[in-house]
């Protein structure tokens, strides 16, 4: 083999490496995505799946009640989404056992959580998932990292995550509702006996005082209470005298707060058990400093009360 054989032999053997390797390094990740999701529908059996309409790279599995009817855009929805890696199996985002997510579905087309970041992102995967259940029903999406946190990651996911979704709604159309029924299952459950206000704030009093009464507008009433949530889990507390408010003027009270406390006289003793629209609601309440919820989205709350003193 003569040298100008030689010299082209090798030539084509490094145009052939060259190839090949550019080939590898210019792989999509939209390929590099959907052959992983292919490949986990297939080591998980999950036969149902099925690529979302548009074809944008997300494939999804929807179970339903027998009843009811579809959501829309203009609906309101009450649901949960549990989130974690496609990769190693790795949770990282559960529900709060203290409540819920709640939005129209037409604003569906984006998420948040304050766990990942201060951020919104844009995945609208989860609207057209929840577009085809019933309340009550249950989605499973699969999304390929480019559309969710892509190749920066976010918070604690990795970059370039694809993502295993559970997103789970709720027969209730209506929070208020939803309420209710938590906290008279929560009731039944414990063998309480509450009254129901007007307002839809449960009460039980264990010990009606004889003192003063409350003018919400201009009296000073000094509270002893402890905060729960229906797990049983305690969030705030003050027992020792020291927590002093007029009820009407303190932006920070809850509604719940300045609706029933004003019914009863200094030294009386209550449960009362809040709705969320009374309490934090569709917001909850975060810690200043690290932007975490203190006070879950549309928790219900359980209080202890005690009325130590009522001052003009």
């Amino acid at each position: 083999m003569n040298k100008f054989t030689k010299l082209g032999l090798f030539t084509l053997l490094l145009a052939t490496v060259v190839f090949s390797s550019c080939k590898k390094d210019y792989e999509t990740i939209e390929s590099v995505d959907d052959a992983a999701i292919k490949a986990y529908i297939s080591k998980n059996n999950l036969t149902q799946m099925i690529p979302d309409p548009d074809k944008t790279g997300f494939y999804y599995q929807t179970t339903n009640p027998t009843d009811g009817t579809f959501f829309l855009n203009p609906d309101s929805v009450l649901y949960d989404v549990t989130v974690k890696s496609m990769n190693d199996g790795t949770s990282y985002l559960q529900p709060s056992p203290n409540g819920n997510q709640g939005n129209y579905v037409g604003y569906l087309n984006s998420f948040s959580d304050p766990r990942l970041s201060s951020l919104t992102f844009n995945i609208p995967a989860i609207r057209t998932a929840v577009l085809g259940l019933k309340p009550g029903g249950s989605a499973r999406v699969l999304l390929p990292s480019y559309l969710a946190f892509g190749k920066n990651g976010v918070g604690f996911i990795p970059s370039n995550e694809n993502l295993d979704l559970i997103v789970k709604t709720y027969t209730y159309r209506k929070q208020w509702l939803f309420d209710d029924d938590k906290i008279k299952s929560f009731l039944t459950t414990k063998g309480l006996t509450a009254t129901k206000d007007a307002s839809r704030i449960y009460y039980i009093v264990s010990s009606l005082g004889t003192g003063k009464s409350i003018d919400p507008e201009v009296s000073t009433v000094v509270i002893n209470y402890t905060g729960r949530f229906l797990d049983g889990s305690s969030f705030d507390s003050n027992t020792a005298g020291t927590f002093s408010t007029v009820l009407s003027s303190t932006a920070a009270l809850i509604q719940g707060w300045k609706i029933l406390i004003p019914k009863f006289p200094a030294g009386t003793k209550l449960r009362m058990f809040i709705p969320s629209d009374l309490a934090y609601g569709p917001s909850g309440s975060r810690d200043s400093a690290t932007g975490l919820y203190v006070i879950p989205r549309n928790a219900v709350l359980d209080f202890d009360i005690e009325i130590v003193s009522v001052t003009d």
